[in-house]
């Protein structure tokens, strides 16, 4: 059964962030909400978690994971970027989109797109993330929570608690999430291809 825990939206409670924080240290699996929509979360290193978040989702191989970084310096080391693409991606960030780029070594070879040898990066705009990747200290590997069958991710703790009770540990109510995923936008080639429209405006990568 999942832990649940109620976060203020606006001003997280450093000892409940850290509960969560506490939960995914120790190899958990986490459900929170972002300025997008609800996420499914899990330390980087855990080799666990991805095979957890596709059996969740029901995913294929080759999709694209989404590494969440608490600021530019850590999201700096995970990807490489050229002058051209670090300016695209600075002045969108921090915000509700999600940048296909090449990984670096420093990115486990399991979490990587099969043949691109790509990753999903983003920085949220969004105070219970940014407390609780502060907590962590670290990136986390993320996914969006939706689940098979559906047309929207969920949208609410209370509705994510009841669904998915048995297959995480923690679930993270802050208020209502959004209900829109993340706009994302493919860099990898060094020009913008948006893949997905989503809450954040393309406008900008077309």
């Amino acid at each position: 059964m999942a832990r649940f825990v109620d976060i203020h939206p606006v001003d997280p409670q450093p000892r409940l962030v850290e509960q969560v924080a506490t939960v995914l240290r120790e190899g958990g699996l986490a459900a929170f909400p972002t300025d997008a929509c609800y996420t499914l979360g899990a330390r980087l290193g855990d080799p666990d978690a991805k095979r957890r978040i596709i059996e969740i989702r029901a995913l294929d191989d080759h999709h694209h994971f989404t590494l969440m970084c608490a600021d530019f310096a850590q999201l700096g080391q995970l990807v490489q970027l050229d002058n051209a693409v670090f300016r695209a991606v600075k002045a969108a960030t921090p915000g509700r989109y999600t940048f296909i780029l090449p990984a670096t070594r420093e990115v486990p070879r399991r979490v990587l797109h099969p043949r691109k040898k790509t990753v999903g990066v983003r920085i949220p705009d969004d105070r219970v993330c940014q407390a609780l990747l502060e907590a962590m200290g670290e990136p986390l590997l993320t996914s969006t929570l939706l689940l098979p069958g559906d047309e929207e991710p969920l949208s609410f703790g209370w509705e994510v608690k009841e669904r998915l009770d048995h297959v995480v540990d923690v679930v993270v109510d802050g208020d209502q999430s959004g209900q829109e995923p993340t706009t994302v936008v493919d860099l990898s080639e060094g020009y913008a291809e948006v893949v997905r429209v989503g809450s954040g405006d393309p406008a900008p990568f077309l």
